[in-house]
């Protein structure tokens, strides 16, 4: 029997990078577009994510929680130079981009899998590093096997070496959007051409990461139907593979979870998945908001501190920015590295999860290595200056004794 779904969204996540001095430019740039947002958050509206987070990273994440209705007010009126300048400020700023119209997309002139892109965010940290986030979801989703598909061609559409000819025909059909050349020139005005800059910190931007909710009919999973009778369904959804995909399954090895009966989470470097059953009614109306928003923030902010460590692990070899970057990662290392992100139960042992695929830890140690040896050396140069400097007072002192000396002998 073929898997039937419920429920579907996916967010494919392309990180880049704006270049150093150039941040406060960008923004202004995102003020201007007739098409973007600012995002403001509001404990009121936004209270589940206000207080999910601990205030540190919410600080970190969301400013605006901060701001107060006249605060954004008196921002609104500012001159847009003097706000993106206020804006630059933040450590974080996201924007929402809205399409002129609902956007509709077509995979295989056979099969006809159809789509809509509901929400464009962009999500920029004053280090330069930021995030397009794009929301999917397969309008005919019916099928689990066309979640499958769908997510294994669409987080490749962003590949330079893809062709029309040669990628399963896939067309978005919209007057947004003509075709697939034209969605990646798109990709390119929100993130403009930095090439040379994700391939300094060794940044893959030819997939898009995958971060995605299923919740499949409750006849699949249930009291009497287990999960172990649909895991290979659940290998494939995680591990981003087609549905007709035979791989051999017994050596895989992702990150697993659940603090749910029916909903069990998948994690790689790739992507995040979460695979649930509509036999429990949360998973169709609770989880997936608490999936879109603060586990989806706490996803994020993990991909950027792995991505921040390799900035701050490769500016270490630039001779010429070593203060700097010292100065950088330890305000990295004070405001988040050691920072407790939150106190929910699940979203502790997510971040817990997140660390490990990441290897954040290895990264880190590996960045405070050298942090320790250029200190050390930093030290030594001090001790060598101050001994030197010491050496030529105590010259000046003799040699002013000697003068003193022969001057009261002349006399």
């Amino acid at each position: 029997m073929e898997l039937k779904t419920n429920y579907q969204y996916t967010y494919f996540i392309h990180p880049f990078m704006i270049k150093q001095g150039k941040y406060q430019k960008y923004i202004l740039k995102m003020l201007k577009d007739k098409n973007c947002n600012l995002r403001t958050f509001q404990k009121e509206k936004d209270l589940k994510l206000y207080q999910y987070f601990l205030p540190k990273t919410r600080e970190f994440l969301f400013s605006s929680f901060e701001y107060g209705s006249s605060k954004i007010r008196k921002l609104e009126e500012l001159p847009i130079e003097t706000r993106a300048a206020l804006l630059a400020k933040n450590p974080c700023n996201i924007f929402e981009y809205s399409l002129k119209k609902d956007i509709q997309g077509k995979i295989d002139k056979k099969d006809g899998i159809f789509f809509s892109i509901q929400k464009i965010e962009i999500i920029c940290f004053s280090s330069g590093i930021c995030f397009l986030a794009i929301k999917t979801n397969v309008e005919e989703y019916s099928e689990f096997n066309n979640i499958l598909n769908f997510n294994y061609k669409f987080r490749d559409l962003n590949n330079e070496t893809n062709h029309l000819e040669n990628y399963d025909n896939i067309r978005i059909q919209t007057d947004y959007f003509a075709d697939t050349k034209t969605f990646q020139e798109f990709i390119k005005t929100i993130t403009g051409d930095n090439t040379q800059e994700v391939a300094k910190y060794n940044i893959n931007t030819q997939k898009f990461l995958t971060y995605s909710y299923v919740c499949i009919d409750q006849e699949a999973w249930n009291n009497s139907n287990h999960f172990e009778e649909i895991t290979n369904q659940f290998m494939k959804y995680v591990n981003i593979l087609p549905a007709d995909s035979s791989r051999d399954y017994e050596y895989e090895k992702f990150e697993t979870f659940s603090k749910w009966k029916y909903a069990k989470l998948g994690l790689t470097k790739l992507g995040i998945m979460l695979f649930s059953s509509s036999n429990d009614m949360n998973n169709y109306t609770i989880l997936p908001q608490e999936y879109e928003n603060q586990y989806f923030y706490t996803y994020l902010f993990n991909i950027y501190q792995k991505i921040y460590l390799k900035k701050i692990a490769s500016e270490f070899k630039n001779i010429k920015k070593i203060r700097k970057t010292r100065k950088e990662f330890v305000e990295f290392t004070k405001n988040i590295w050691i920072q407790e992100i939150t106190e929910d139960e699940t979203g502790t042992l997510l971040n817990h999860k997140l660390q490990k695929v990441f290897e954040l830890d290895k990264s880190y140690q590996e960045v405070k290595i050298k942090y320790d040896i250029f200190y050390k050396e930093l030290n030594i140069e001090k001790e060598r200056k101050a001994k030197i400097i010491g050496a030529i007072l105590l010259l000046c002192l003799l040699l002013f004794n000697i003068l003193n000396f022969i001057a009261l002998h002349k006399k």
